[in-house]
């Protein structure tokens, strides 16, 4: 934990009464639901979501700067773009060189926890960082030892094969728990969200600690594969649609990309039921840990912030999953804050980014942190900021490198479909109020008005040649050429991690 920086804490007698000292709060509580898009949110899949938003602040035009975990977590832990910080697809470790989120509460005296439930966010990929705690929560018993292969054994052999080769990783008495756990004991249709609640409900109840503190938690349910508890499934299920049909299609997205199996439009109605279900539950979820809160005696001093990390293509656009494109599908996620300044049900259609959250949190909690300002691409979302006296004008996203790389895909399917080949190329993506424009380092771009094509359907760079120009030139403003931006190695993973990220569908 790096201890250089000059930060203040956010303790009672050390805030700084010129600055916002109303709106100063004690803790922050930082949610991300995982998948999650914004246009899937609403009163009916997400109501305590939306009661968050009525009493606090709901940001209407938020963006993710990346279209995936890895790099929009590393943009949200830091304030910088996907380029900046260096973890994306063709290297997948966040630069220790850059300040994180969680160190500057750290620092600032702050108890600082994490619970994550994809395993991108852990200390493998960098993001143990300033943490106290870091816990994962597809363990029953935190172990460095990864029993999920066990898990996706598709019969009973792959089951016993994988015990017999992992059970002695590490503790096999913690192993075998953890295996019994999944295998027996856990219920069906949660991927951590209630243990993780539970968990949090139990540090809120026993915690003796008088430091404020910083909560991390991500909720993985909306990620494929969907698999909702039947009750909620039930209810958003298009009519004639069964349980039990839905949730046998298969769920492969990369398998899917390469034309390995179809999925009729049927199914992808189906399978939009099935997220929105999950969507559902993490809900009821998030109510559970907003009560946790309010029971221990923390709610009305904690800064409670909910994101999503990417968004989801269910069948939009020709895709299934978050990967190859930057389609707002997939970079526009739903953002709320409740608490201080946050809390008169505004609701703000001005062009904001995740990467905005840093400097969002640290002054609203009167933290000054200068190391990660300094780094910063983000501004803040204060009220009363400065950064406020002009609108953001524009947002910018990033897909560094295709994940996983096309050789990867060859690996898996030998054969993969000429169109595929396309999806090897990085790229860049600039939002103002009117356009969105995209360009890519083989010379691809599309433009769209968002204002009568909101969707991202119809291509006008044909038609608005000056427009191409001008925004091309905002991209290379912000950013180095496309052509000469390089990605770097792609650190080693341990064998457990391959096998969590491909039953996750990344691998």
């Amino acid at each position: 934990m790096a201890g250089s920086t000059d930060t203040s804490a956010a303790s009672d007698n050390e805030r700084d009464s010129d600055s916002h000292s109303s709106s100063t709060v004690r803790n922050v509580v930082l949610v991300v639901l995982d998948t999650a898009r914004a246009t899937s949110c609403g009163p009916e899949t997400t109501p305590t979501l939306h009661r968050l938003a009525s009493e606090g602040t709901a940001f209407e035009n938020a963006y993710a700067a990346a279209p995936w975990t890895l790099p929009s977590h590393a943009s949200l832990f830091t304030g910088t773009y996907p380029s900046e910080h260096g973890a994306h697809g063709g290297y997948t470790y966040l630069d220790e060189e850059l300040r994180t989120l969680p160190e500057s509460f750290a620092d600032s005296g702050y108890e600082t926890i994490g619970v994550s439930n994809n395993t991108w966010i852990t200390e493998e990929f960098g993001f143990d960082r300033g943490f106290e705690d870091l816990r994962k929560g597809w363990q029953y018993i935190q172990s460095d030892a990864d029993m999920g292969a066990v898990v996706r054994g598709e019969d009973v052999r792959e089951k016993l094969q994988a015990t017999r080769d992992r059970l002695f990783e590490g503790n096999p008495l913690v192993n075998a728990a953890n295996i019994l756990y999944s295998e027996v004991l856990q219920p069906a249709g949660d991927d951590g969200a209630d243990r993780s609640t539970d968990w949090i409900g139990d540090w809120l109840e026993t915690r003796d600690r008088d430091d404020p503190f910083f909560l991390f938690c991500n909720f993985i349910e909306p990620h494929v594969e969907y698999d909702p508890p039947r009750e909620y499934a039930e209810r958003f299920l298009p009519d004639g649609a069964t349980y039990d049909d839905a949730t046998a299609i298969r769920q492969d997205p990369r398998a899917y990309d390469c034309e390995d199996y179809t999925i009729t439009d049927r199914k992808f109605e189906m399978l939009r039921g099935l997220y929105r279900a999950e969507l559902a539950y993490v809900d009821d979820q998030l109510g559970e840990l907003r009560a946790a809160l309010e029971a221990s005696g923390e709610w009305d001093d904690t800064l409670f912030v909910v994101c999503g990390d990417h968004g989801e293509h269910i069948g939009e656009h020709g895709f299934f999953g978050h990967q190859y494109n930057l389609y707002n599908t997939l970079i526009n996620v739903p953002l709320v804050v409740h608490g201080g300044p946050f809390a008169d049900g505004d609701r703000r259609d001005d062009l904001v980014q995740l990467l905005d959250l840093p400097e969002t949190l640290l002054e609203t909690a009167g933290i000054d942190d200068p190391k990660l300002r300094e780094q910063s691409a983000g501004r803040s979302l204060h009220p009363a900021s400065t950064a406020n006296a002009e609108p953001r004008d524009a947002i910018f996203a990033e897909y560094v490198a295709p994940q996983p790389s096309i050789d990867r895909l060859e690996a898996r399917f030998e054969t993969i479909p000429d169109h595929v080949y396309d999806y090897d190329r990085r790229l860049r993506a600039v939002r103002t109020l009117e356009y969105k424009y995209v360009r890519g380092d083989d010379g691809f771009e599309r433009l769209h008005d968002v204002r009568s094509d909101p969707e991202e359907w119809t291509d006008i760079s044909d038609r608005k040649p000056e427009r191409v120009s001008e925004l091309r030139a905002r991209l290379e403003d912000r950013f180095e050429p496309l052509e000469t931006a390089g990605a770097s190695e792609s650190v080693e993973m341990r064998e457990g991690t391959k096998d969590r990220l491909a039953d996750l569908g990344y691998l």
